[in-house]
């Protein structure tokens, strides 16, 4: 019996091929790209700040910043992918990315943002809505006081680099679509 490979979740990989490419050109150039794949505060007649609201999610610091990204959401997405369809997660992809995008210019107009862990953290909670059966799943509620507890604890308590709120705002948007996919 022979088994090939397939390309099973389209929406899925292309985000996750293409967002290695970004990191690639970007390293090999010295970072060149990160005004592209990065979002931060401009002028709202800067066109490039809206192609900015939905490319930042492609772009990475590093590898260690891709690698840790990339792990769930090829974990996640393709179940996802296959349950709702790839237009509805480019969709979901696609909002999440504008909704962290406007929320950091708007509260952090000093620092840049970029990378996909808001769609990861939607990826997470809209997972635990997936399932059988009506009303709110607990794995819905246990996920979500884990993680969102999580990124408010850490947003408080540790100085880093990492936007907690995308996290958060990426998670109840996942959240949010998971919801209304369930009715």
């Amino acid at each position: 019996m022979k088994r090939r490979i397939t390309f099973n979740s389209p929406a899925v990989l292309t985000f996750a091929l293409i967002s290695a490419a970004v990191l690639i050109i970007n390293t090999v150039t010295g970072g060149a790209m990160n005004r592209y794949f990065s979002i931060y505060r401009t002028s709202f007649t800067d066109p490039w700040m809206y192609l900015r609201l939905f490319t930042h999610v492609l772009g990475h610091a590093d590898v260690s910043h891709y690698a840790n990204n990339m792990m769930l959401f090829l974990v996640l997405g393709p179940m996802l992918e296959e349950k709702y369809g790839s237009r509805m997660l480019v969709e979901i992809m696609a909002v999440v990315a504008v909704v962290t995008g406007l929320l950091h210019i708007f509260l952090f107009p000093r620092t840049a943002l970029m990378g996909a862990s808001g769609i990861v953290f939607a990826f997470i909670l809209l997972a635990s809505v997936t399932g059988s059966g009506k009303g709110i799943p607990v794995t819905l509620i246990i996920v979500a006081l884990i993680y969102i507890s999580q990124q408010i604890w850490s947003g408080v308590t540790v100085h880093d680099n990492i936007s907690q709120l995308t996290h958060i705002a990426g998670g109840l948007v996942g959240m949010g679509y998971g919801m209304l996919l369930k009715k």
